[in-house]
Order: C-alpha cells, then structure tokens, then sequence
C-alpha cells in the first residue's frame, strides 16, 4: 500500500475566473412595455380631452379665496394632529395602566371615536349648538327642580356660554378631526411602547427612575421608529379628512372653495380635478418631511438590511485575500475610516 505526499511548499493555483451570465427576466420588459403604453394613453387622454379645461382650472384655481383655503386646509391639519397626537400618548399611556379605571377610560374612548365616522362628527359637532344653545357654568345640579320646591333661586351661575358663539364651524371641524384622530394615534404609541422591550423599562427602574421618567427618556425614545411611519402616514390621511368640514360647513376650506366655483361656473368636474392636483401637491410636500423625519429617528438601526463596506470587511472568509485571488477588501476599510 503506497501513500502519496502533497508537497505543501508548491505554490497553490489560482482558481479560474468565474464568467457570470445574467439571468434573462424577458416578463419584466414586457411590464415595463404594457406600463409604458397605458401612461402614454393616459396622458394622451389628459392632453387632448377638452373636457379638463386646463385653462379654465389655471384661471381659477389659484385665486386668493383658493389659496387662502390652503392655508385653512393646513392650520386645521396642523393643529389637529397636535392635539390628536398629545391626547393619544396620553390615551395610550393610560390603555397600558395597571390602573383599571384608566385602562377602562382609555378603552371606551378609542372605542367610541373609532367606531363614528369623522364625518358624522363633524356633522355631530357642527349642530352641537341645538344640543347646548345656552351652557350656564357654576350653580348646583338641578337648580331648577330645587328652586321650585323650596322658593329659593339656587342657580348662582358664574356665567354663560353661548355654543353657537363659540362652537363655530372651524371649531366643530377642528374638534370632530383631533378627537377622532386621537383614538388612531392612542393605537399607534400604545403599539410602539408595547415593542420596547420591557427590560428596558426595568432597568430604569433599578436606576430609581420614576414611571413618568422611564416613559419619557427610555421608553418613547426608542419607540419612536415604530410610531414615526403610521403617524405620517396618519398626517397625510388627516390633510385629505380635512375636506370633510366642508359639509360641517366651513366656507373658507380649500375644497369648499374649489366647490363653491365649479357649481358657479356650472364647471365642476374641472375643479375637481384642480382639488385632486391641489392635495396631490401638499401630500408630495408630507411625504418628503416623513422620509427625512423616519430617517432621522432610524438612526443607529439597520433600515435597509444590507451590511456595510466596513461591516462586510471584518465579516469576509478567510483566505479570500488578494493573495489567493479575492477581493482587497483593506482598501474599502481605509476608505470609510
């Protein structure tokens, strides 16, 4: 029986290069033809139908009353994810308390506000003035009823509110959108808590944090990511809602306006689509504050997946060096330091 020796000392051949053949995808032209040919009939329909009167929506759809909706359309967006956002941390917070009174509270209000469309609320809150016309504050509960059987005038009201004074239809709009947007964003923050793991509450804890501490500088931090995409998204879905205070009504709203010129004009389908272009343009403006926002907040967490240069340098194989045929991969290093 003879044994055979392999002479270490020989220098090792080096390994054939490998001719790499694309992979042929003929489906994914055939796509990019079919979308090709339906946006050129689409555009084609936009340019040559007459019944868009492009020049009719230039003429009018930029007009002071049109612009100065705009600015309504955003003050109310604004303000109603302010306050939707406020009173949904707080909802979610008490959702998550072991307190069941809180937790019950919590409950029944993303219940309700969930459940009614934001256009029966607004509706509901534009005509809350036939519900409470006079609201007198101070007095005792049923003043009336007392003051009749002992002959004695008990009301001693501070003073009265007149609800069609200050209920107005900004207000009812405004009131109908943040209420109900807070029951969405209560869900959200209490999903995004619920993902922090709960070691990290403990720690903070074993660090004589207070609950209102590890909430604020632990917790909500880093639940952040998980909030940040459904709130813009939230954001964009609440500047399309606005329209809805049309009908509460609100006459100096963008899409009340952009109405109140097409059944003018008997032209109401050019603007319509002057509202489409109208919200396509402050969504697009949303959609690049919510990238740059997620990407600020996504700091430090492997959004995309894909390792780095640097990460894929320390993690390469060994023996795969440009001495026996692979990749400098050192020189990548010295680039990102």
């Amino acid at each position: 029986m003879t044994h055979t020796t392999e002479d270490l000392s020989a220098p090792r051949a080096r390994p054939e290069t490998i001719t790499a053949v694309p992979v042929r995808h003929p489906g994914r032209w055939v796509a990019v033809a079919v979308i090709a040919v339906l946006a050129a009939m689409f555009v084609n329909m936009l340019v040559t139908n007459e019944k868009f009167q492009w020049s009719f929506i230039v003429d009018n759809a930029f007009r002071p009353n049109i612009v100065r909706g705009v600015y309504t359309t955003i003050a109310l967006t604004v303000l109603a994810m302010l306050i939707g956002v406020v009173m949904g941390v707080v909802l979610a917070v008490m959702r998550l308390s072991p307190n069941p009174v809180l937790s019950g509270v919590a409950w029944l209000y993303t219940w309700f506000f969930r459940a009614v469309p934001r256009l029966v609320l607004a509706i509901l809150f534009g005509n809350m003035g036939i519900l409470y016309a006079e609201y007198h504050v101070g007095g005792i509960p049923f003043a009336g009823v007392f003051s009749d059987l002992l002959g004695v005038n008990l009301e001693g009201t501070l003073f009265t509110l007149d609800a069609r004074t200050l209920l107005t239809g900004f207000m009812a709009g405004l009131l109908a959108l943040a209420l109900s947007e807070a029951a969405y964003m209560a869900e959200i923050v209490r999903a995004g808590i619920m993902s922090v793991d709960p070691g990290q509450g403990e720690a903070a804890s074993a660090l004589g944090m207070s609950r209102f501490q590890t909430m604020r500088r632990v917790v909500l931090p880093q639940a952040m990511r998980v909030i940040i995409p459904p709130t813009g998204n939230e954001t964009i879905a609440m500047l399309k809602d606005t329209s809805l205070v049309a009908f509460v009504p609100v006459s100096n709203e963008l899409f009340f306006q952009l109405q109140a010129v097409g059944n003018r004009t008997f032209q109401v389908f050019p603007m319509l689509v002057a509202a489409c272009v109208w919200y396509l343009v402050l969504t697009s403006f949303l959609l690049v504050g919510q990238y740059y926002i997620e990407r600020h907040f996504s700091r430090g967490a492997a959004a995309t997946g894909r390792p780095r240069r640097r990460d894929r340098a320390r993690t390469a194989p060994a023996g795969t060096g440009p001495a026996e045929g692979g990749p400098d991969l050192r020189k990548d290093e010295g680039e990102d330091r």
